[in-house]
C-alpha cells in the first residue's frame, strides 16, 4: 500500500511539473477508477452442498493523460493469492507510462500482458470465469517489462514484450526473461484472428503457442481458441494443450451467455502417467445477464467442471456481480 501511494504521488508530481512547464501547450487530466467482482455461489459436489458469498477482487486505480500521446496507469488490486492462509492480498497490478500515436503504441513498467486480452475482450466475462489461460496459468495478466504494438496496415498490426515472467504477484527472483510476440488481423470489422508465441528460459524453455478467432457485433460475440504450452514452469516434458468456445447473444437489454473448454496434460517420458492429471478436465459454463444501470453488471449463471481423473463432477451455481466506475 506504502508503494501504490507512493508511486501514485510521484507521477502526480511529474504530472504537475509537466504541465506547469507545458502550460500553454498541454492539459493534464485524469480520473479515479474502482472495479469489484462479488458473487454468492452454491456448489453441488459428490452428494455434498457448500454456500458462499465471496469478493473475488477490488481494483483500485487511477489513470491520467499527461498529453494526447503520453498517458499512464497505477492500479491497485486486492485478491486472493491463492497461497497460505491469507483470503485477500493487495498488489499493485499496474504501473506504467504508455505512449501512444496513430499506429505505435509502446508501455514501459508494471504493464497489462498482450497474451490472452484479445480473449479475454471476446469472452467478456472476467468477472464470472477467467479467459482460458489466466485460469490455467499459462501466463500471467501483467508483468514488470516493456511493450511495444505497431499497425502496419489497417487490418494488420503486430506486438512484442520483454518481461521478467513472474507476473505481477511475485519479485523477480533470477535473470531469466520472457519474450513474446504477437500478430493480430482485422480483416473485417468485428472479425479479428491472432497468433502468439513466447519462450521464457534457457537450455530448457517454457514455450507457448495459441491461435484464436473471434467475430463480434452488437447483439452478437463468438470466439474460439487454441493453446499449447511446453515445458511449464520450464521443466522438461511438461506438455499441456487446450481449447476454448465461447459466445453470447443480446436480446433486449440480457445477454445469453455458454463456454465451453476443455485441458490435456500429458509428460512425453511416461503417458502412462500424466504430469498434470488431477488438473486437467472440462469446464461447461452458461448464464444470462443485464445491467440495470451503467457500471453494474449481474448475472445468474451455472458452471461445472468435470475431472479428467474420474474424481466427482463439481456443480456450482452462482449469482455473479461486477460494479465498475
Amino acid at each position: 500500500m506504502k508503494f501504490f501511494l507512493t508511486t501514485l504521488l510521484i507521477i502526480l508530481l511529474v504530472a504537475n511539473v509537466f504541465a506547469q512547464e507545458n502550460d500553454k501547450e498541454l492539459k493534464i487530466s485524469g480520473k479515479p477508477f474502482i472495479k469489484s467482482f462479488a458473487s454468492y455461489h452454491s456448489s453441488f459436489t459428490d452428494g455434498e452442498n457448500h454456500n458462499q458469498f465471496e469478493i473475488q477482487r477490488a481494483c483500485f486505480g487511477y489513470a491520467f493523460n499527461l498529453s494526447e500521446e503520453f498517458s499512464g496507469k497505477v492500479n491497485l488490486d486486492v485478491c486472493n493469492p491463492g497461497v497460505g492462509e491469507l483470503n485477500m492480498t493487495a498488489f499493485l497490478r499496474y504501473a506504467y507510462f504508455q505512449y501512444k500515436s496513430s499506429r505505435l503504441t509502446t508501455k514501459f513498467g508494471l504493464i497489462g500482458l498482450s497474451q490472452f486480452c484479445l480473449q479475454e475482450k471476446q469472452w467478456g466475462g472476467r468477472y464470472l470465469y477467467k479467459s482460458f489461460q489466466d485460469e490455467h496459468k499459462f501466463g500471467s495478466s501483467a508483468d514488470l517489462g516493456i511493450y511495444a504494438s505497431y499497425k502496419i496496415h489497417d487490418i494488420v498490426s503486430v506486438d512484442a514484450t520483454i518481461a521478467n515472467g513472474d507476473g505481477y504477484k511475485s519479485i523477480e527472483a533470477d535473470s531469466v526473461l520472457k519474450y513474446s510476440a504477437g500478430i493480430t488481423i482485422t480483416p473485417l470489422k468485428g472479425l479479428n484472428a491472432r497468433v502468439y508465441y513466447d519462450f521464457m528460459g534457457f537450455d530448457s524453455s517454457q514455450q507457448t503457442l495459441s491461435f484464436c478467432l473471434g467475430y463480434g457485433t452488437s447483439k452478437l460475440k463468438i470466439g474460439a481458441e487454441y493453446n499449447q504450452q511446453l515445458n511449464y514452469n520450464i521443466k522438461d516434458d511438461q506438455n499441456r494443450t487446450g481449447f476454448s468456445f465461447y459466445g453470447s447473444y443480446k436480446i433486449m437489454k440480457v445477454k445469453i451467455f455458454g463456454r465451453f473448454d476443455k485441458l490435456s496434460s500429458i509428460k512425453v517420458a511416461t503417458e502412462e502417467d500424466p504430469w498434470n492429471y488431477v488438473k486437467d478436465g472440462q469446464a461447461i459454463i452458461f448464464g444470462i445477464e443485464f445491467s440495470p444501470v451503467k457500471g453494474l453488471k449481474i448475472s445468474p449463471n451455472y458452471q461445472t467442471w468435470i475431472p479428467a481423473n474420474g474424481d466427482p463432477v463439481v456443480n456450482i451455481a452462482y449469482l455473479s456481480c461486477e460494479i465498475k466506475f
